[in-house]
């Protein structure tokens, strides 16, 4: 249940971050604001709740280095490539997760597991390789592959934080100060270098860095709910597993694309797709 909740919250945080994509705004005042947001609802909980400030929160940190990075790739990704294929990419992390949880905690792969990756493989490859994927679509492409690595390593460092019994709000405080601080000295390192452009074309179309910032709280929401939850999880069941669960959050964005915006997809696409969702649901169903 709480893979699924933390699913349906990260599904909503991408399509708020494929919409906010298509929109003449700055990028880093946007996900500044989403972590801004994330930091300040951990430490509101962490003083109400009366959660102790141990070291082994500081995992969070880690935490917010993969996030920063993967957030700002499949921002990237939904920028430049095609909404199906980068969406596809960045919910499957726990193609990942599966082997390195096998090999630093030894849970273990059985032969469906192995099955199901093999399929959702064969489904990124069909998609790939789709006629109507061109060189932009493969920048998105790869994009998404390195957001795709950056989560799983933030699933991995959650996962950890369960097994060393870190305090999950002032943890998640110290990844969401990380990110937003990431995403707070690039956005002044652009300002400082004079790189203004994307500044001045987001004024022009009404996207000020308040309002921009703004915004990015309202996704933090929905960031910081979705942590919460997969947290909770980790805590519950094996990484592979719930990280797999929770990847099916990619349904959502793509009912998005397809849906609202009318995102035609081929019969190789659909096949890939349709390949890559049996295998996260065969993940899902034979895990143990």
């Amino acid at each position: 249940m709480y893979s699924v909740l933390a699913a349906f919250s990260f599904g909503l945080r991408g399509v708020l971050y494929h919409w906010s994509s298509q929109q003449s705004l700055n990028r880093n005042v946007l996900l500044c604001g989403t972590f801004f947001m994330g930091a300040l609802i951990s430490a509101i909980c962490a003083l109400l709740l009366q959660q102790a400030w141990t070291m082994s929160a500081l995992i969070g940190v880690q935490m917010g280095l993969f996030s920063f990075g993967a957030n700002a790739s499949m921002f990237k990704g939904f920028a430049v490539g095609k909404a199906s294929l980068v969406a596809i990419l960045t919910g499957l992390p726990s193609v990942v997760v599966v082997f390195v949880a096998y090999l630093i905690w030894d849970e273990r792969l059985n032969f469906m597991q192995f099955l199901a990756f093999v399929i959702i493989v064969i489904g990124i490859l069909v998609v790939r390789y789709s006629n109507d994927i061109t060189l932009k679509n493969l920048q998105g492409a790869g994009w998404g592959a390195l957001a795709l690595i950056l989560f799983a390593g933030n699933d991995l460092s959650s996962k950890w934080t369960t097994l060393v019994s870190a305090p999950l709000f002032p943890t998640l405080f110290c990844m969401f100060a990380t990110g937003s601080i990431c995403f707070g000295l690039w956005w002044l390192r652009d300002q400082k270098q004079g790189d203004n452009t994307q500044v001045k074309v987001a004024a022009a179309s009404g996207w000020t860095e308040r309002r921009t910032f703004l915004f990015g709280m309202i996704v933090g929401i929905t960031n910081v709910v979705g942590m919460i939850f997969i947290i909770h999880g980790f805590d519950h069941g094996k990484a592979g597993l719930v990280s797999a669960v929770v990847a099916l959050n990619v349904l959502i964005v793509l009912l998005y694309t397809r849906f609202v915006l009318k995102d035609k997809f081929s019969k190789m696409e659909q096949s890939g797709l349709a390949l890559a969702f049996i295998g996260i649901l065969m993940m899902k169903l034979v895990a143990s």
